[in-house]
């Protein structure tokens, strides 16, 4: 795994719901204050290597669970966009 990845995903892995309204800003995904906290707390500590399809899409499906399809995908889409 090179600096680049290792990177992105300590900063995946360490996110707070203030660094994912802040992204979803950014990026125009709508999140509310509480997905962003569930979803964050979801990631600290999980070690998910956002770069590995199977356990992106296993972190999508859960993002799913916590704020709903639209935003999973949304979600997805900003994964996709770091990682390529």
């Amino acid at each position: 795994m090179n600096i680049f990845q290792s990177i992105i995903n300590h900063k995946v892995n360490t996110i707070t719901g203030r660094d994912l309204i802040k992204y979803g800003n950014q990026f125009q995904i709508s999140i509310t204050k509480d997905q962003a906290d569930t979803i964050a707390s979801y990631l600290r500590g999980k070690n998910v290597n956002v770069f590995d399809e199977a356990e992106r899409n296993k972190v999508i499906k859960e993002i799913a669970k916590i704020a709903g399809p639209d935003t999973a995908q949304q979600v997805n889409r900003l994964l996709l966009g770091l990682v390529k």
